[in-house]
């Protein structure tokens, strides 16, 4: 080989070299500082444990954080600063809304450094360090700390991340851990339980207030005299008097306050009665149980009440275009009745309800008379295996539940067990694709569809005629009254239609 095939060779190795250098990319090519002047950057701020109008602890992360950019020279917009005040980064099922927010900047490719007290206020988790991490393999960034800064293209800090989130979640799961075992303890003791401070008591739930106490037996005794929760609301607000949380009192509180054992001295453990607790109780238990017993009369007698004399045919697709709430039938009307808060007004919209049923009822034949059923979906079954397999599951379900009520497994492990065999069964359900729409419209489309609706009528078949308009139908928007007299104004009805075949 001469002189010249070899430079040939260098020179072609050379270039290969750097092409493959420049398809690598971020993947193999660090970020100095002095690129970094100019360019644009989100802080991203969280603190666990905050009242939500204490923002010392996010403040003081920001302030650290817009030091470390001007620092680095990065810039900072006031509309990617994001905040997640008194939020877990560890609680699985809890919305962190900064996050999500930064998380989709990211992917716009509006960020190119992230800022952050430390990792662990960005993430407590391993699957949101996964998920950052797929979003900057798209988009080149850079993670900067308090104290150092993490490159998400680079392995080896990749690597030294998803160490520290791990760290950071077995630290979450041992102070779980820790926790529970100490709300074991305290219910083993007879203590109260920790958390939101009772109406009655004060914040360790075992000293009594004396004037919150007064109401507690106010309410229970006027209960006991006939007055409802909604009156008892009205007047509790016409007073001034606020709730343990500081808020107005309404009827939902009141009844809660009812139901509440901890002011007659009984200890709850997940939702179960285990004994008396070690304070002081403000009612005695007779009358707590009188109460309960009261409550449940009226209910009764309140359901019974509550039957209609005519069936509101549009129950739970009518609804309000002023609150944007469901409108209830009453009597022979529907109403816009939804709020229980006494410190505003309510809508009290209302329509009568034979007209827009009429009206909705034509509309609902009209569709019947021209469907066709034949391109409907038919439903499909499972197999033979797949049936074998959910029966299997049922019977271990019921074999769980023998041994966790014969003691032989503890309730915690007894719900983990049952939780895995249902996901099962879910999971095998799903392959069914359940369409009840042959079941529901079976018989009322075509020509005949009226005669059909009209034997529906006669057999006073409500439910099947209930089911057919939530079918047809997504929602039955009602409009404010343009038009003062008897004549009925059929303008104020807007008709939602649900799309036919999904």
């Amino acid at each position: 080989m001469t002189t010249d095939d070899t430079d040939q060779q260098d020179e072609a190795r050379l270039r290969r070299a750097i092409r493959a250098s420049q398809a690598a990319g971020s993947q193999r090519v660090r970020s100095s500082r002095a690129d970094w002047s100019g360019e644009s950057a989100a802080i991203y701020c969280r603190i666990s444990h905050a009242s939500d109008d204490d923002q010392t602890g996010v403040d003081r992360q920001e302030g650290i954080c817009r030091e470390v950019a001007e620092r680095l020279g990065l810039t900072v917009a006031e509309h990617q600063v994001f905040v997640d005040n008194n939020r877990s980064a560890w609680q699985r099922k809890r919305k962190r809304p900064g996050w999500d927010a930064l998380l989709e900047e990211a992917r716009q490719g509006r960020v190119r450094h992230v800022l952050t007290y430390h990792p662990d206020r960005l993430m407590r988790q391993p699957r949101d360090l996964e998920e950052l991490l797929q979003i900057a393999d798209d988009h080149d960034i850079t993670l900067h700390g308090q104290a150092n800064r993490r490159d998400l293209a680079d392995p080896d800090d990749r690597f030294f991340l998803r160490i520290e989130v791990a760290h950071s979640c077995r630290s979450s799961d041992d102070t779980s851990r820790r926790l529970i075992d100490s709300m074991v303890d305290r219910a083993k003791d007879g203590r109260p339980h920790t958390g939101r401070r009772r109406y009655g008591y004060d914040k360790t739930g075992t000293e009594i207030i004396p004037e919150e106490a007064a109401i507690v037996r106010e309410i229970f005794t006027r209960y006991l005299d006939g007055d409802g929760p909604m009156q008892l609301a009205k007047e509790l607000y016409a007073r001034g008097e606020k709730t343990a949380e500081g808020r107005n009192w309404n009827a939902p509180r009141v009844r809660d306050l009812l139901d509440n054992r901890h002011v007659t001295g009984i200890r709850v453990f997940r939702g179960e009665e285990i004994g008396d607790g070690e304070w002081p109780a403000i009612i005695d238990r007779g009358m707590w149980l009188e109460v309960k017993e009261r409550r449940t009369y009226r209910a009764a007698v309140w359901a019974a009440r509550g039957t209609p004399g005519r069936f509101h045919l549009l129950r739970g697709i009518v609804v309000c275009t002023g609150c944007g709430k469901p409108m209830g039938g009453a009597a022979t009307k529907y109403i816009c009745n939804h709020t229980q808060r006494l410190d505003i007004p309510r809508c009290h919209r209302a329509i009568k309800a034979a007209n827009v049923e009429e009206f909705v009822t034509e509309a609902a034949l009209y569709l019947l008379e021209r469907l066709d059923l034949t391109d409907a979906p038919a439903p499909s079954t499972l197999s033979e295996e797949d049936q074998a397999a959910i029966d299997a599951d049922r019977q271990e379900l019921d074999d769980l539940k023998d041994m966790w009520e014969s003691q032989e497994l503890r309730t915690r492990e007894y719900r983990e067990m049952r939780k895995t065999v249902e996901a099962r069964i879910a999971e095998v359900e799903r392959k069914m694709i359940v369409r009840p729409t042959a079941e529901v419209l079976d018989g009322l489309v075509g020509p005949d569809a009226r005669e059909s609706w009209k034997a529906l009528e006669e057999a006073e078949n409500y439910q099947r005629m209930n089911a057919v308009m939530r079918f047809l139908f997504a929602a039955v928007k009602i409009r404010e009254a343009a038009k003062k007299g008897r004549q009925f104004d059929y303008g104020r009805i807007d008709i939602e239609q649900n799309p036919i075949w999904l």
